[in-house]
Parts: C-alpha cells; sequence; structure tokens
C-alpha cells in the first residue's frame, strides 16, 4: 500500500487505510473500489462498509523516503512528493481519529518529504487538522496556530457547482501549498477568481477582474467610454480616463465602487492568504471512462496562463478529441474510426457508434466535438500538442 508512484505528480503514494464512501460525480467509476473492493475483496466500499488500517511495516516506509532526502534531492533538485490515501480519503468521518492523529504524527516525523493531501471533503479538513494538531500539541497549538510546513492541501473539483462549494473552503485554510485536482473533469469551470483576485476595499467584495462591471467616472456618475486615441477609458464630462486616475475605472460588481474595486495583490502573494498554488487537470480512464472536452481543458490552461499559476495536465483518459489523433499517431483506417465515438450535444455526450470519416466532411458530425475512446495510455497527455509539466516552487 506504499510504492514509487507512477502518477505524474508524485513520487510516492501511502496509503495509512483503505476503504472510502462515495460522495460526488467524480466518484461514479471510482478506480479505488473496483480495485479494493470488486477485485481484490480487501476491503467493503461505502457508507456501511470498514475503513482497514495498512500493516505497520507499510507506516514504516514514508520513514525510509524520509532518509534518502539528501542522495534524491541531489539527482532531482527538489523534495520527495508523497500522495496520502489515494484509496482512502484522510477527511473521512467513518476514519478512526487515532488513525488521523498517527497519519500526523508520522508527517512531523518525516519534513523532508512534501505530504499532498488531497480530498473530496475539504469541509472535514480544518476542523479534523485542528483537532489533530491539538491532540498531538495537547492543546498548546492547533492548526492554525501552527501548520506543518510540508502539507500540501488539495480539493478534488469536477464541475462548477464543486468549485463554487468547495474552493472557498479550501482558500480559506493555512497551507504551504493549495492545489486542485480536477479529475475527472466533467464540465467547464470557472476559477478564474481565486486564481487572481480582486476584491472592494468599500464592500469587501471578493471575485475576479471577469466580475467587472462597466467602466464609470466616480466624480461624474458616467459611463467613460473607450478613446482609441489614448488607448483607455475617458469620461465624456471631465476627460478623466481609466490610464492615468483613480477616479475612471471598471466598478464592483456589488456595489459599483470605481475607487475600491481592484487587483488584490496582498490577498494572493500573502503567506497566509495565498489562494490556489496550482492546477491539476485531467480525464476520466477505466471502466464507465466519461470524455473530457478539449475546451473544458483549455479553458483551464488558459486561465492558470493569464494568472501565473502552474499547470499540470495529467491525462486525456480514455478518449482523445478526434482532432489529437495525428499528433498522438493514432493508427486509424482512413474510411472509418475503429474507436468508440462519443460527440458532444449541446450539453452532454451522445454516442454515435464508429463513424466513417467522412461524416465529418458531409456535417453528420462536427470533428471538433468528437473523442474516440483509443485508451488511457494511446490518448498520452498532450494538450494541442504541449505538454504542461507545470508545479508549484
Amino acid at each position: 500500500m506504499a510504492e514509487n508512484s507512477t502518477i505524474e505528480w508524485t513520487d510516492h503514494t501511502f496509503n495509512p487505510f483503505i476503504g472510502c464512501t462515495k460522495v460526488g460525480p467524480g466518484c461514479d467509476n471510482c478506480y479505488a473500489e473496483h480495485l479494493m473492493d470488486k477485485r481484490m475483496h480487501k476491503v467493503v466500499w461505502g457508507p456501511h462498509g470498514e475503513r482497514v488500517r495498512t500493516s505497520a511495516a507499510n507506516w514504516r516506509k514514508p520513514l525510509a523516503w524520509n532518509a534518502r532526502h539528501e542522495s534524491f534531492f541531489a539527482e532531482h533538485g527538489r523534495r520527495q512528493r508523497v500522495f496520502c490515501a489515494s484509496l482512502a480519503d484522510v477527511f473521512d468521518n467513518a476514519v478512526s481519529v487515532q488513525w488521523r492523529y498517527d497519519l500526523l504524527r508520522l508527517i512531523m516525523d518525516t519534513p523532508n518529504l512534501d505530504w499532498l493531501l488531497l480530498t473530496k471533503r475539504i469541509g472535514n479538513a480544518e476542523p479534523m487538522l485542528e483537532q489533530s494538531m491539538r491532540a498531538l500539541t495537547h492543546g498548546r497549538e492547533g492548526w492554525r496556530d501552527n501548520y506543518l510546513p510540508n502539507v500540501w492541501l488539495g480539493a478534488t473539483i469536477v464541475n462548477q457547482a464543486e468549485a463554487d462549494r468547495d474552493i472557498p473552503k479550501l482558500v480559506e485554510i493555512p497551507a504551504r501549498v493549495r492545489f486542485l485536482s480536477m479529475e475527472p473533469l466533467l464540465g467547464p469551470v470557472d476559477i478564474a477568481k481565486w486564481l487572481e483576485p480582486w476584491t472592494c476595499s468599500d464592500c469587501a467584495y471578493h471575485g475576479s477582474e471577469n466580475d467587472s462591471g462597466a467602466c464609470m467616472c466616480a466624480d461624474c456618475g458616467i459611463e467613460a467610454q473607450y478613446d482609441e486615441s489614448i488607448g483607455s477609458a475617458r469620461c465624456a464630462q471631465c476627460s478623466k480616463d481609466d490610464g492615468t486616475s483613480d477616479d475612471v475605472g471598471d466598478t464592483c460588481p456589488k456595489c459599483a465602487s470605481v475607487r475600491g474595486w481592484g487587483r488584490d495583490y496582498g490577498f494572493k502573494f500573502d503567506s497566509e492568504k495565498k489562494l490556489l498554488d496550482w492546477i491539476i487537470v485531467g480525464g476520466e480512464s477505466g471502466l464507465g471512462a466519461r470524455p473530457m472536452h478539449p475546451d473544458w481543458a483549455r479553458s483551464l490552461r488558459d486561465q492558470c496562463a493569464a494568472a501565473g499559476v502552474p499547470l499540470l495536465f495529467k491525462q486525456w483518459g480514455e478518449y482523445l478529441p478526434w482532432t489529437h489523433f495525428n499528433v498522438a499517431k493514432i493508427d486509424d483506417p482512413p474510411e472509418q474510426t475503429r474507436f468508440g465515438t462519443m460527440e458532444w450535444q449541446d450539453d452532454h455526450w451522445e454516442h454515435v457508434g464508429y463513424p466513417t470519416w467522412a461524416d465529418s466532411a458531409d456535417g453528420v458530425i462536427d470533428d471538433l466535438q468528437c473523442m474516440g475512446r483509443v485508451g488511457k495510455k494511446a490518448a498520452g497527455r498532450l494538450l494541442d500538442g504541449v505538454q504542461h509539466d507545470g508545479f508549484p516552487v
């Protein structure tokens, strides 16, 4: 249950215990349930199932990794990353409180390892971390008093509803690195307000530049119009412009303030108030896998690039866009595809069988919206021909 990992964003996986319960659409085709429950019968999944602690020998493995810090750093120029609980959830209510205490103690005893705690229950994370820290310090300190610098805290986000619900919870928890695992990505997600935050000093509204209201003149109360000759918006009444005056600018979407609404550098770069440091994006693999529309991944790539936040594109999953077949060197007959194909139709995926390539030419299907089930390995991890391997510094 502990191993050197093939997961692109970690060096090791460590499972202190096994077992979980599905809590959202991203869990529908859970690989851990399929492996541990359905195939190996190691544990019963679900709310009435058990949580099984792994062996003492397994718990000693991180200590050995920690001891190899100097040689690893000399070879790779960085610290080792440990993905904790790939077959469980650290913040599952059904997990023994004592086991979580023991895990936090192990993390404290391995300061040369960066522990990636990824959860689908981010609402549980802070109270459980607080409880564990106070137990280990005999009540002297909580998580907010002295959070562990080798913990990276992440939330799984698969759609906009989860982003709106869970990212605000994540960004309120102190952590050296906060990250999102957006795998399997099941829809378009706008995370700009948590990547490049704007705040209104008048009403404290928090959002992004994309939320901004009309460009107004605060003194004259009229909308400023873009003036091509100066390259900025100018007030027709007083001639002030948003390039040289704080009195003209975009407005807060909540209170319509001009002077209070702006890019909040302090909120992003203060060490206690960083928002999101890293984004992982990937499609679904395995039985029952659902396609990831390329535009969903492109949007997140572009949002991260605009905000200077590192992105790791982990995988396409089982399905690859038709438009990427040549780049991925997919061997397919020239007349008719041999791969089961899904087409995006308005707001859902439709199985269209094994169409002929001529179908895209005569308008029967849209090749820009089609995904072929070529398999995870063949699909690879190039987005528009580029491999994205961003990591937080």
